[in-house]
């Protein structure tokens, strides 16, 4: 019973702290432009942000909707595409020399340098926006792979190879369960950057229309000098941002919390 209490006022705490830092937060953005007289045409209070949000939902729901849209595939491409080559690269030494040298160029090449080049190569607005998200989420997801895949304890392998397991089973019942919480924090981060690469995308293309998300919303808003509206886009974004790092803790921890100690909750 007394366990049961503490794990309820740990998980409480939990979430009114962040609650509470958030509602400070809003106070003193409030009052800061209130003290010094600031127009909401340069800098707009929480609350006309809010009515903002509400009065032109359609727009900014239809536009949240194509960014979500690029991200979420996005992160599943690169899931995959990071897990299969990272199992490829581990197989064969020498594709990890050949490969992963441009893998490591990508990473560190700023998508906002690369992502014209792909809007010329690729006649087509969502597909660029989906590769540059991709190009900016795929390699934490590849990486955190190749260490968990080459992280398997080797006494395990020897005994899988004591037993006459195949290659095959190995990978799939030691190597890849051994690397399931690399994986996992690989995912967390992508998860994040493939928001991030789906924003960048959009504000290098630029094209508004039936497909343009929420980055197109924040310039179009700011050329026509709505403020609040511009506002309201990037409160969106940031709320979509940390709706999918609370998702992909949530799965990391679906995944990991029953044997894994990076889930573990050793609060006393």
């Amino acid at each position: 019973m007394i366990k049961g209490k503490k794990q309820m006022l740990y998980k409480f705490k939990n979430y009114i702290f962040p609650v509470i830092a958030l509602l400070i937060l809003i106070i003193i953005w409030d009052r800061l432009l209130v003290i010094n007289s600031v127009p909401f045409y340069i800098f707009p209070r929480p609350l006309l942000v809010m009515m903002t949000i509400i009065s032109e939902w359609n727009s900014l729901y239809s536009s949240l909707l194509v960014t979500l849209k690029v991200t979420i595939i996005a992160l599943f491409l690169s899931m995959i595409t990071g897990i299969l080559i990272a199992i490829i690269i581990t197989r064969f030494k020498w594709m990890e020399i050949s490969l992963f040298p441009y893998a490591i160029i990508l990473q560190v090449t700023p998508i906002i340098a690369i992502a014209p080049l792909i809007i010329i190569l690729v006649d087509d607005n969502f597909i660029s926006s989906l590769i540059c998200a991709w190009l900016v989420s795929f390699f934490p997801i590849l990486s955190s792979t190749i260490i968990g895949l080459k992280s398997t304890n080797q006494g395990l392998v020897d005994l899988f190879k004591l037993y006459k397991a195949s290659d095959t089973q190995t990978l799939l019942f030691l190597k890849l369960p051994s690397a399931l919480p690399f994986i996992m924090s690989g995912f967390k981060i992508s998860a994040g950057l493939s928001l991030i690469g789906a924003i960048v995308a959009e504000f290098v293309t630029g094209i508004g229309g039936s497909s343009s998300g929420l980055a197109y919303t924040i310039i179009e808003s700011s050329y026509r000098l709505e403020i609040p509206k511009m506002f309201a886009a990037l409160i969106l974004i940031a709320l979509t941002g940390v709706v999918i790092f609370f998702l992909s803790s949530l799965l990391s921890k679906i995944f990991l919390h029953r044997w894994h100690e990076s889930e573990q909750n050793y609060e006393n």
